[in-house]
């Protein structure tokens, strides 16, 4: 696909979070706001121009980011929380900065499955009782929140939007969102 990137199912409409809803109303929020802002920093641009890295000598590129936080997603909601036994989207060793190459990636494919396991997400968050419920991290070698896991992923992309903001401004001067 080397043609304008279209954003689809309803990940583009960047809604503020609630300033006075429940805890999981600002959390789910918050999160969502994350998503669509990543979105929007990679609308309307070509294949190559996601691809586009940014300085020397990082590979760091915007749809780099976008394969990245589908495997975050993935992770965190699928793997940990859900328990599913399913092995990462571009690396069957589990190595997840497998993701960021993206020199040869499908944008198609990177935001199809983006938009997969942020929907996978929305589901297993909606489906669980209480932010209280948890599961066990491998990778924190702990039990954890849904609580703990939402906050993780909401740090996760304002740390990696501030990279996109970056990186979107030197692919082709655009500020804000």
């Amino acid at each position: 696909m080397s043609g304008i990137v279209v954003p689809v199912d309803g990940l583009a409409e960047r809604v503020s979070p609630p300033v006075n809803g429940s805890e999981r109303e600002s959390l789910r929020g918050h999160l969502d706001f994350h998503r669509a802002t990543l979105l929007a920093k990679c609308a309307g641009l070509t294949t190559e121009q996601l691809r586009t890295k940014s300085s020397p000598p990082s590979a760091l590129s915007l749809l780099g980011l976008v394969r990245h936080m589908a495997e975050v997603e993935r992770a965190w909601f699928r793997r940990t929380f859900a328990g599913e036994e399913i092995g990462l989207a571009w690396s069957p060793e589990g190595d997840f900065q497998v993701a960021y190459d993206a020199a040869r990636a499908d944008a198609g494919e990177a935001f199809a499955v983006w938009q997969a396991e942020v929907a996978h997400a929305r589901r297993i968050e909606a489906a669980a009782a209480s932010l209280d419920e948890t599961a066990w991290s491998p990778r924190w070698e702990a039990e954890v929140s849904l609580r703990a896991i939402m906050l993780h992923l909401i740090h996760d992309y304002a740390r990696h939007n501030g990279h996109a903001d970056l990186l979107r401004e030197g692919v082709d001067g655009a500020v804000g969102v």
